[in-house]
């Protein structure tokens, strides 16, 4: 005979209704209960039906996830694969499964979500992404759908729980470590300037040029995709100019991998002739050559946080919203030095 929630309760000495606020992983049930229930249920050996208790709860156990762009390139870059790792480590624990969309169009990306959400598949969304202009993020407010953003929202800021770094600080910071190792010509390569990262890291960089009275020049500013080929262009642009920079801050690892090839074909040395500081530090940051000089923005944890955020807000729908500033940090590597000056 197949054992129930009614055998695990006896055993637990609770009620079964506290076996499911258990199996739900209720915050209002105590540890020590949570512990002697799920000790019963190893014993008795008994595995929650997921999908009947869904059914009756009208819940998917699912969590959506809305990349920025088409999956190809999305997973070109370690960033994303990286902050999933995150995500799927919180739902995890929560018994959570993750439903991935994504679309070569905004359109696209758009209808996606739309039949996520009146499909019934998902108990609520993380957007890795934030766009000044986002239809997507509007139609959740509108629709009052649990979703929390991986960035920082462009308007409506109190009124959407969101994960981020201080991405202005940050750039400011990497700006001004160029800044101490005596550069002057200091470049920057970004992303989307519809992404509101991009946004804030170029008002940050801007903060720190006028901070330390340099001279900002539009042509030392260059945007491309956050890939290695979009390092490539960006770098070939700037070191065509009549006075090149001799510091770069890149928005993001992948593009500065790009840029490295490209400058290591035109026999230019990093970081003798020029100094590159990146964003995100992941793996291949470390193993490039030279090995990048990167802010590490704590990858993983920015998506445990979402999730986190994301499963409190389906669990408890009154919860507020709020921001979570995951730290980050300068590592320090062989891409950087002082200009020698003459």
């Amino acid at each position: 005979m197949a054992v129930t929630i009614k055998d695990v309760a006896k055993l637990a000495n609770v009620a079964p209704s506290t076996v499911s606020r258990v199996i739900a992983n209720n915050p209002r049930i105590s540890e020590a209960t949570k512990k002697r229930v799920k000790e019963a249920m190893k014993e008795l050996g008994y595995h929650p039906n997921f999908s009947a208790r869904s059914l009756a709860n009208q819940n998917t156990q699912a969590i959506g996830i809305v990349m920025p762009s088409s999956g190809n390139s999305v997973f070109q870059n370690p960033f994303f694969p990286e902050v999933i790792r995150g995500i799927s480590a919180k739902a995890h624990e929560n018994k959570y499964a993750l439903y991935m969309t994504t679309g070569t169009s905004e359109q696209e990306m758009y209808d996606g979500v739309v039949d996520m959400i009146q499909g019934r598949r998902v108990d609520g969304i993380v957007l890795l992404y934030s766009r000044v202009d986002d239809r997507i993020m509007t139609y959740l407010q509108e629709s009052n759908f649990p979703f929390v953003v991986i960035g920082k929202p462009f308007r409506n800021i109190e009124d959407i729980t969101h994960i981020d770094n201080d991405n202005f600080r940050a750039a400011q910071d990497a700006t001004e470590h160029l800044i101490q190792q005596q550069h002057d010509r200091i470049g920057f390569v970004g992303g989307d300037r519809g992404l509101v990262v991009t946004v804030d890291r170029l008002l940050g960089y801007e903060k720190a040029i006028q901070k330390a009275g340099l001279t900002y020049r539009d042509d030392y500013v260059v945007h491309e995709e956050f890939l290695e080929e979009g390092g490539q262009e960006a770098i070939n642009e700037l070191m065509s100019l009549e006075e090149p920079p001799t510091g770069l801050v890149v928005t993001d690892d992948l593009m500065a991998l790009g840029i490295l090839k490209t400058l290591s074909e035109m026999d230019i040395k990093v970081p003798d002739d020029i100094s590159v500081i990146s964003f995100n530090n992941v793996m291949l940051s470390e193993i490039s050559t030279p090995s990048l000089t990167s802010v590490c923005i704590n990858i993983f944890w920015l998506g445990y946080e979402a999730a986190d955020s994301l499963i409190e807000k389906i669990k408890v729908p009154e919860t507020k919203p709020k921001r979570v500033t995951v730290p980050y940090r300068l590592v320090e590597r062989n891409s950087c030095q002082t200009r020698q000056t003459n």
